[in-house]
């Protein structure tokens, strides 16, 4: 069966860099569009970002756009979410999603920027 399972979150100080890692099995992950989202206690699933098959097409809320970088690695069957400079705002619950709604997501990963 599909499995998402994300990896990497933490305790990270403002400003800091955390890299997530959901890897991925059951289906064929080089031709899927891949997504990340992240929710706060109390609100709805948030959009963050998305990436095409090949990699070579990404697209990024507003939010994180120039701190977030999305990748894959095809091979390992694995996404990956780079975040640098981060802020108590993105202080949730991320998770990646191999559909535009999350419908097929993981468990979520914790991230906690605090000092």
């Amino acid at each position: 069966q599909v499995q998402l399972v994300e990896s990497g979150g933490g305790l990270v100080q403002p400003g800091g860099s955390l890299r997530l890692s959901c890897t991925t099995s059951g289906f064929i992950f080089g031709t899927s569009w891949m997504y990340w989202f992240r929710q706060v206690p109390g609100k709805g699933l948030e959009f963050i970002s998305r990436i095409n098959p090949d990699g070579r097409s990404t697209i990024y809320v507003d939010f994180v756009r120039g701190r977030f970088t999305i990748s894959r690695d095809n091979a390992k069957n694995t996404l990956y979410l780079q975040m640098n400079s981060l802020k108590s705002d993105d202080t949730a619950v991320y998770y990646c999603a191999k559909d535009p709604g999350a419908g097929t997501r993981g468990q979520g990963t914790q991230v906690t920027v605090s000092s």
